[in-house]
């Protein structure tokens, strides 16, 4: 019975390295600084949750964890690393002999969720396909709107006709481009795609090139 545990235990996470990092697993090889890894943590919190596989490198080899420390790491990232305090699971696996932490972290539930980097700055990111990108100020605005649930107030203008005429004919656009085509300021061009975001006129793309917008299918 043990030994069919065990087994079990081994195809389970020898078929999660087989996905190879993607948009919710992350391998590492270890974890040498807990604010390293704080990013991955408030990235998965921030998107879609995600698993982070220690013990195991880039390409897949498993190399085992290679001190007990690093799970009192893990911890600390979540708990004093992020603001808020990311949630997480943590399991441990035997496979091919060596010792694999998996940190299971769910969607989260109080976006925005900052990770402190090295100069103590508290900086919310995104995960996009197997990256940790930063959020933009429009990202992180909406995530904060969302949470206080008030409702949204928007003044039909000039520049908003005139992103709904550009995105019309075009499939999106960036910020500096809705800067550039409505004549406005980027300030005030951010505070419009906030409230365009959030009443689902638009929705937003976070790619590792750029953020784009385009226009809600629903609205179309």
């Amino acid at each position: 019975m043990r030994e069919e545990i065990k087994k079990k235990a081994e195809k389970y996470v020898k078929s999660l390295i087989e996905k190879g990092e993607n948009q919710q697993l992350d391998f590492k090889f270890e974890i040498s600084d807990a604010r390293k890894i704080a990013k991955t943590f408030s990235a998965f919190a921030n998107t879609d949750g995600g698993k982070l596989l220690i013990g195991v490198k880039d390409n897949g080899k498993i190399s085992g964890v290679r001190s007990e420390e690093e799970a009192y790491m893990a911890e600390s990232a979540a708990q004093i690393y992020c603001k808020p305090e990311v949630e997480f699971n943590l399991k441990r696996w035997e496979v091919d002999g060596k010792s694999i932490l998996e940190v299971d972290i769910p969607k989260g539930k109080s976006k925005p969720h900052y990770a402190k980097d090295e100069k103590g700055d508290w900086i919310a990111y995104v995960r996009v396909g197997d990256q940790n990108i930063k959020a933009n100020r429009i990202l992180v605005d909406v995530w904060k709107r969302e949470q206080n649930r008030n409702g949204v107030w928007l003044n039909y203008g000039r520049e908003e006709k005139t992103l709904m005429d550009y995105l019309s004919q075009n499939e999106k656009i960036t910020l500096s481009g809705f800067v550039r085509v409505a004549r406005t300021n980027r300030m005030r061009a951010e505070r419009i795609l906030v409230k365009m975001v959030l009443m689902k006129v638009i929705k937003l793309e976070v790619t590792d090139k750029s953020v784009y917008f385009h226009l809600n299918p629903l609205n179309t």
